[in-house]
């Protein structure tokens, strides 16, 4: 049986997609309620770091602690990897040690070619691409909050890049509307857009695109690898800072979501994370829930059929 990978939200069914979110819910119970559950006892994760991190790398470094098993963490500084060994051979090497290798990447070539010759899961904790598991946690604290998202409005305001991607591949699979307010030149890939279809459309204004949203979620302007454009994004990304007043034209249930670290006084207002209808707190928590569950579902039957 050849491992699954989670390299996009399209390498999931929807109902496999929803499945690991419902168990996120579930386990985050557990959590709270102080219950023990190993079912990765024993196992193994490698944690391979091109970029720092903080959430992606605690998140998942205590979450496979909490499932039972061990985290072994990775950096380009201390290993072959960023010392130009093939990215094939350290994963068909890696693969034989461990049971699951999560990885954040610059080029998302590095993931699809590490996961071809991989011989356990593969998951991709950001690239420049994607980062799918923030999706996983960003649907949790949704569905925890205001139901099924299907059918709903949501609104990404900022850069079309690698979180706006995810936010696309999440409109197709979950089956939500996606408006997409960016400046001229920083729209998602077209590839991108071709995916998500009729879910998606772009907007210039912010404001029309927050209208009657039951979501509005937003971004660095800056990612890391392009500091050296900040400058001119401050100056083109300046009308797409997310405040209180443009939150009001959303729906009265909105949700404000902000993947996190925060630049306050750039892409948001320096109150809009107090503001009641944020809840990025619980989102980032969520992290830590939505990506045991998809330990569990990618590393268990793996377990089974040992």
């Amino acid at each position: 049986m050849s491992a699954r990978h989670f390299l996009s939200l399209l390498d999931f069914t929807t109902d496999e997609l929803l499945g690991v979110i419902r168990r996120g819910i579930e386990l985050k119970d557990l959590r709270k309620r102080g219950v023990l559950f190993e079912p990765l006892k024993s196992r193994v994760l490698g944690m391979i770091f091109e970029k720092s991190s903080t959430r992606t790398r605690v998140s998942f470094e205590a979450g496979m602690i909490q499932l039972g098993g061990q985290a072994i963490f990775l950096s380009p500084r201390d290993t072959q990897l960023g010392r130009g060994e093939p990215i094939g051979d350290s994963a068909i090497v890696l693969s034989s040690m461990l049971d699951v290798v999560m990885i954040r990447t610059h080029a998302h070539s590095t993931l699809t070619d590490f996961a071809a010759k991989s011989r356990v899961p593969v998951i991709n904790a950001l690239s420049d691409e994607s980062h799918p598991c923030q999706l996983l946690a960003d649907m949790q604290t949704f569905l925890e909050h205001r139901g099924a998202i299907e059918g709903k409005t949501v609104a990404w305001i900022g850069d079309g890049f690698n979180m706006c991607n995810s936010y696309i591949e999440a409109a197709r699979q979950f089956g939500f509307q996606l408006r997409i307010a960016c400046p001229e030149g920083y729209e998602p890939d077209p590839r991108f857009m071709a995916i998500g279809a009729e879910h998606v459309q772009i907007v210039r204004d912010p404001r029309e695109a927050v209208k009657g949203a039951h979501l509005v979620t937003t971004d660095v302007w800056t990612s890391m690898g392009q500091e050296e454009e900040t400058a001119r994004r401050l100056a083109h990304f300046a009308p797409y800072q997310v405040t209180r007043d443009m939150l009001d034209l959303a729906a009265p249930d909105v949700l404000f979501m902000h993947c996190l670290p925060a630049h306050r006084g750039e892409e948001i207002s320096h109150d809009l994370l107090d503001d009641p209808r944020s809840v990025a707190w619980d989102q980032a928590e969520n992290r830590l829930h939505a990506q045991k569950a998809l330990l569990e579902f990618l590393v268990e039957p793996a377990y089974h059929h040992a």
